[in-house]
Protein backbone atom coordinates (compact mmCIF):
# COMPACT_ATOMS: atom_id res chain seq x y z
CA UNK A 1 0.00 0.00 0.00
CA UNK A 2 0.93 3.71 -0.82
CA UNK A 3 1.31 5.31 1.99
CA UNK A 4 0.56 9.58 1.82
CA UNK A 5 3.82 10.48 3.06
CA UNK A 6 7.38 9.55 2.64
CA UNK A 7 8.95 6.96 5.19
CA UNK A 8 11.33 9.32 6.96
CA UNK A 9 13.06 10.21 10.30
CA UNK A 10 10.97 13.29 12.19
CA UNK A 11 12.73 15.50 14.44
CA UNK A 12 11.67 18.35 16.47
CA UNK A 13 13.54 21.60 16.90
CA UNK A 14 13.85 23.45 20.24
CA UNK A 15 13.35 27.34 20.96
CA UNK A 16 16.14 29.01 22.69
CA UNK A 17 15.36 32.03 24.97
CA UNK A 18 17.02 34.84 26.96
CA UNK A 19 16.43 35.39 30.95
CA UNK A 20 13.69 37.47 29.27
CA UNK A 21 11.49 35.40 27.19
CA UNK A 22 13.39 36.98 24.19
CA UNK A 23 13.64 34.63 21.31
CA UNK A 24 17.51 34.12 20.72
CA UNK A 25 17.62 33.94 16.56
CA UNK A 26 21.07 32.97 16.23
CA UNK A 27 21.12 29.75 18.47
CA UNK A 28 17.92 28.64 17.05
CA UNK A 29 19.28 28.97 12.98
CA UNK A 30 22.78 26.88 14.72
CA UNK A 31 20.33 24.47 15.90
CA UNK A 32 18.59 23.87 12.77
CA UNK A 33 21.35 23.97 10.84
CA UNK A 34 23.28 20.81 13.08
CA UNK A 35 20.00 18.73 12.26
CA UNK A 36 19.92 19.43 8.66
CA UNK A 37 24.11 18.65 8.92
CA UNK A 38 22.94 15.70 10.57
CA UNK A 39 21.10 14.05 7.62
CA UNK A 40 17.86 14.75 8.98
CA UNK A 41 15.66 16.10 5.95
CA UNK A 42 11.89 16.03 7.86
CA UNK A 43 11.93 18.62 10.61
CA UNK A 44 9.70 21.01 12.70
CA UNK A 45 9.05 23.04 15.37
CA UNK A 46 6.40 24.16 17.90
CA UNK A 47 5.81 20.78 18.58
CA UNK A 48 4.88 20.02 23.15
CA UNK A 49 9.15 20.14 22.61
CA UNK A 50 9.13 23.26 20.58
CA UNK A 51 6.50 25.11 23.26
CA UNK A 52 3.87 25.51 20.32
CA UNK A 53 1.46 25.81 23.62
CA UNK A 54 3.06 29.04 24.70
CA UNK A 55 4.55 31.08 22.21
CA UNK A 56 2.37 34.41 21.25
CA UNK A 57 1.68 35.11 18.01
CA UNK A 58 4.32 37.72 17.50
CA UNK A 59 6.95 35.20 18.62
CA UNK A 60 4.96 32.55 16.39
CA UNK A 61 5.35 34.72 13.51
CA UNK A 62 9.09 35.71 14.39
CA UNK A 63 10.43 32.42 14.31
CA UNK A 64 8.26 30.83 11.91
CA UNK A 65 10.21 33.44 9.13
CA UNK A 66 13.49 32.37 10.53
CA UNK A 67 12.66 28.29 10.18
CA UNK A 68 11.36 29.09 6.90
CA UNK A 69 14.75 30.88 5.65
CA UNK A 70 16.89 27.93 7.15
CA UNK A 71 15.06 25.00 6.08
CA UNK A 72 14.50 26.33 2.50
CA UNK A 73 17.09 23.32 0.62
CA UNK A 74 16.27 20.91 -1.74
CA UNK A 75 14.82 17.80 -0.37
CA UNK A 76 14.08 19.07 3.19
CA UNK A 77 10.74 18.86 4.80
CA UNK A 78 10.02 21.38 7.30
CA UNK A 79 6.63 21.34 9.51
CA UNK A 80 5.38 24.04 11.34
CA UNK A 81 2.90 23.29 14.64
CA UNK A 82 -0.29 24.50 15.40
CA UNK A 83 -1.56 24.28 19.15
CA UNK A 84 -4.77 25.96 20.06
CA UNK A 85 -8.53 24.84 21.48
CA UNK A 86 -10.49 26.10 18.43
CA UNK A 87 -10.83 25.57 14.55
CA UNK A 88 -10.24 29.60 14.41
CA UNK A 89 -7.23 29.28 16.42
CA UNK A 90 -5.89 27.04 14.09
CA UNK A 91 -6.46 28.68 11.12
CA UNK A 92 -5.24 32.15 12.62
CA UNK A 93 -2.05 30.40 12.91
CA UNK A 94 -1.61 27.90 9.99
CA UNK A 95 -2.59 31.07 7.60
CA UNK A 96 0.16 32.79 9.31
CA UNK A 97 2.63 30.11 8.76
CA UNK A 98 1.02 29.09 5.20
CA UNK A 99 1.83 33.14 4.29
CA UNK A 100 5.20 32.99 4.93
CA UNK A 101 5.48 29.39 2.82
CA UNK A 102 4.76 26.87 4.60
CA UNK A 103 2.75 23.41 3.30
CA UNK A 104 3.59 20.97 5.70
CA UNK A 105 1.75 21.46 9.41
CA UNK A 106 1.50 18.56 12.65
CA UNK A 107 -1.72 20.08 14.59
CA UNK A 108 -3.01 18.42 17.49
CA UNK A 109 -7.08 18.04 18.89
CA UNK A 110 -8.71 21.07 20.91
CA UNK A 111 -8.18 20.26 24.37
CA UNK A 112 -10.52 22.32 26.11
CA UNK A 113 -13.23 20.14 26.41
CA UNK A 114 -12.72 16.14 24.74
CA UNK A 115 -14.24 15.52 21.43
CA UNK A 116 -16.80 13.29 20.09
CA UNK A 117 -16.51 11.50 16.77
CA UNK A 118 -18.90 13.96 15.27
CA UNK A 119 -16.79 16.60 16.42
CA UNK A 120 -13.35 15.24 16.13
CA UNK A 121 -14.03 14.45 12.25
CA UNK A 122 -15.42 18.14 12.35
CA UNK A 123 -12.23 19.45 13.52
CA UNK A 124 -9.78 17.67 10.42
CA UNK A 125 -12.73 18.48 7.86
CA UNK A 126 -12.74 21.65 8.38
CA UNK A 127 -8.80 22.89 9.73
CA UNK A 128 -7.15 20.95 6.54
CA UNK A 129 -10.01 21.57 4.24
CA UNK A 130 -9.10 25.29 4.64
CA UNK A 131 -5.61 24.59 2.95
CA UNK A 132 -6.16 21.81 0.53
CA UNK A 133 -2.72 21.91 -0.77
CA UNK A 134 -0.99 21.52 2.41
CA UNK A 135 -0.57 18.56 4.28
CA UNK A 136 -1.05 17.81 7.78
CA UNK A 137 0.51 15.82 10.23
CA UNK A 138 -1.92 14.91 13.32
CA UNK A 139 0.18 14.74 16.66
CA UNK A 140 -2.26 12.28 18.36
CA UNK A 141 -1.47 13.08 22.39
CA UNK A 142 -3.38 12.27 25.74
CA UNK A 143 -3.07 16.05 26.78
CA UNK A 144 -5.61 16.94 24.19
CA UNK A 145 -7.86 14.47 26.41
CA UNK A 146 -8.40 11.89 23.54
CA UNK A 147 -6.42 9.47 21.75
CA UNK A 148 -7.49 8.87 18.45
CA UNK A 149 -7.10 4.78 17.55
CA UNK A 150 -6.52 3.23 13.62
CA UNK A 151 -10.53 2.90 13.39
CA UNK A 152 -10.57 7.24 14.04
CA UNK A 153 -7.65 7.66 11.36
CA UNK A 154 -9.74 4.98 9.29
CA UNK A 155 -12.92 7.68 9.41
CA UNK A 156 -11.10 11.00 9.34
CA UNK A 157 -8.71 9.47 5.94
CA UNK A 158 -11.74 8.91 4.10
CA UNK A 159 -12.90 12.17 4.66
CA UNK A 160 -9.64 14.33 4.21
CA UNK A 161 -7.49 13.42 1.42
CA UNK A 162 -4.71 15.36 3.31
CA UNK A 163 -3.97 14.47 6.59
CA UNK A 164 -0.98 12.39 5.33
CA UNK A 165 0.85 11.65 8.73
CA UNK A 166 0.35 10.84 12.69
CA UNK A 167 2.80 11.65 15.23
CA UNK A 168 2.07 8.24 18.33
CA UNK A 169 4.25 8.52 20.92
CA UNK A 170 2.23 6.29 23.54
CA UNK A 171 0.97 3.49 21.53
CA UNK A 172 0.99 0.42 22.69
CA UNK A 173 1.89 -3.11 20.78
CA UNK A 174 -1.49 -3.56 19.79
CA UNK A 175 -2.31 0.32 19.79
CA UNK A 176 0.61 0.52 16.90
CA UNK A 177 -0.93 -3.00 15.15
CA UNK A 178 -4.15 -1.48 15.01
CA UNK A 179 -2.73 1.76 13.62
CA UNK A 180 -1.18 -0.45 10.84
CA UNK A 181 -4.19 -2.49 10.06
CA UNK A 182 -7.12 0.50 10.08
CA UNK A 183 -4.80 3.60 8.25
CA UNK A 184 -1.89 2.11 6.72
CA UNK A 185 -1.88 4.72 3.90
CA UNK A 186 -1.07 7.27 6.33
CA UNK A 187 2.72 7.64 7.51
CA UNK A 188 2.54 7.11 11.27
CA UNK A 189 5.47 8.22 13.01
CA UNK A 190 6.55 6.25 16.22
CA UNK A 191 9.24 6.74 18.88
CA UNK A 192 12.41 5.04 19.13
CA UNK A 193 10.56 2.50 21.76
CA UNK A 194 7.62 1.41 19.19
CA UNK A 195 9.45 2.08 15.97
CA UNK A 196 10.96 -1.82 15.10
CA UNK A 197 7.63 -3.31 16.81
CA UNK A 198 5.01 -1.25 13.90
CA UNK A 199 8.25 -2.38 11.49
CA UNK A 200 6.94 -5.92 11.91
CA UNK A 201 3.54 -4.32 11.01
CA UNK A 202 3.64 -2.15 7.89
CA UNK A 203 5.66 0.49 6.62
CA UNK A 204 5.93 3.54 9.78
CA UNK A 205 8.39 6.51 10.10
CA UNK A 206 10.48 7.32 13.44
CA UNK A 207 10.01 10.31 15.49
CA UNK A 208 13.27 10.20 17.09
CA UNK A 209 13.84 12.73 20.43
CA UNK A 210 17.45 11.27 20.21
CA UNK A 211 18.73 11.86 16.92
CA UNK A 212 20.05 15.40 17.62
CA UNK A 213 22.47 13.93 19.97
CA UNK A 214 22.79 10.62 18.07
CA UNK A 215 22.40 10.95 14.60
CA UNK A 216 24.75 8.56 13.43
CA UNK A 217 23.13 6.02 15.42
CA UNK A 218 19.68 7.27 15.11
CA UNK A 219 19.84 6.87 10.94
CA UNK A 220 20.75 3.26 11.30
CA UNK A 221 18.18 2.10 13.56
CA UNK A 222 15.89 3.42 10.96
CA UNK A 223 17.73 1.95 8.20
CA UNK A 224 17.35 -1.39 9.84
CA UNK A 225 13.79 -0.92 10.14
CA UNK A 226 13.41 0.81 7.06
CA UNK A 227 15.27 -2.71 5.44
CA UNK A 228 13.21 -4.93 7.69
CA UNK A 229 16.86 -6.94 9.38
CA UNK A 230 15.13 -7.95 12.10
CA UNK A 231 18.15 -9.97 13.16
CA UNK A 232 19.98 -6.74 13.73
CA UNK A 233 17.05 -4.09 14.20
CA UNK A 234 16.05 -5.37 17.77
CA UNK A 235 19.20 -5.94 19.33
CA UNK A 236 20.24 -2.78 18.10
CA UNK A 237 17.10 -0.99 19.52
CA UNK A 238 18.04 -2.74 22.86
CA UNK A 239 21.60 -0.59 22.78
CA UNK A 240 20.58 1.97 21.81
CA UNK A 241 18.05 2.55 24.16
CA UNK A 242 20.31 1.59 27.25
CA UNK A 243 22.80 4.20 26.12
CA UNK A 244 20.59 7.03 25.75
CA UNK A 245 18.98 6.05 29.31
CA UNK A 246 22.29 5.94 31.13
CA UNK A 247 23.18 9.36 29.46
CA UNK A 248 19.79 10.78 30.66
CA UNK A 249 19.16 8.66 34.04
CA UNK A 250 20.28 12.53 35.77
CA UNK A 251 16.97 13.57 34.13
CA UNK A 252 14.84 11.01 34.74
CA UNK A 253 14.83 12.13 38.60
CA UNK A 254 11.82 15.14 37.77
CA UNK A 255 9.01 14.94 35.21
CA UNK A 256 8.98 17.82 33.91
CA UNK A 257 7.26 19.24 30.55
CA UNK A 258 8.80 17.60 27.23
CA UNK A 259 10.70 20.42 26.14
CA UNK A 260 13.18 20.53 29.04
CA UNK A 261 14.37 17.27 27.87
CA UNK A 262 14.45 17.84 24.23
CA UNK A 263 16.74 21.32 25.07
CA UNK A 264 19.05 18.97 27.34
CA UNK A 265 19.64 16.71 25.10
CA UNK A 266 20.58 19.21 21.71
CA UNK A 267 23.08 21.35 24.31
CA UNK A 268 24.51 17.77 25.19
CA UNK A 269 25.36 17.68 21.61
CA UNK A 270 26.71 20.73 21.24
CA UNK A 271 24.45 23.38 20.11
CA UNK A 272 24.44 26.39 22.33
CA UNK A 273 20.95 26.07 23.78
CA UNK A 274 19.68 27.71 26.63
CA UNK A 275 17.78 25.26 28.82
CA UNK A 276 14.99 27.85 30.35
CA UNK A 277 11.26 27.74 29.04
CA UNK A 278 9.09 30.08 28.87
CA UNK A 279 6.56 30.68 31.75
CA UNK A 280 5.63 28.89 33.77
CA UNK A 281 7.34 25.86 33.29
CA UNK A 282 10.68 24.52 34.80
CA UNK A 283 13.69 23.30 33.25
CA UNK A 284 16.72 21.07 34.39
CA UNK A 285 18.97 23.04 36.94
CA UNK A 286 22.52 23.24 35.30
CA UNK A 287 23.96 20.70 37.62
CA UNK A 288 21.55 18.07 36.40
CA UNK A 289 22.96 19.04 33.11
CA UNK A 290 26.61 18.74 34.20
CA UNK A 291 25.96 15.44 35.15
CA UNK A 292 24.40 13.78 31.80
CA UNK A 293 26.99 15.36 30.31
CA UNK A 294 29.67 13.81 32.14
CA UNK A 295 28.18 10.56 31.53
CA UNK A 296 28.49 11.35 27.82
CA UNK A 297 32.22 12.14 28.25
CA UNK A 298 33.14 9.31 29.90
CA UNK A 299 30.72 6.57 28.22
CA UNK A 300 29.11 7.19 25.16
CA UNK A 301 31.51 10.05 23.38
CA UNK A 302 32.62 7.45 20.84
CA UNK A 303 28.36 7.76 19.58
CA UNK A 304 28.64 11.02 18.40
Amino acid sequence: MKTRYPQSILISCEIPWDEHDNFLEEPFRLQVRHALEAGFRHVYTFGTAGEGYAVDTARFTRIAEVFRKETQRDGVHAQIGVIALSTMQFRERLRIAYDIGFREFQISLPSWGVLNDTEMLRFFVDVCSSFPDAQFLHYNLMRTKRLLTGADYRRIADEVPNLVATKNTGTTVHGTMELLRNAGEIQHFLGEAMFPTGCLHGECSLLSSFGPLFPKRTHQLFDYGRARQWDKLFSYQAEYLKGVEEVIAPLRRQALIDGAYDKALVRLAGVPMPLRLLSPYESFTEETFAECKRILEEKYMHWL
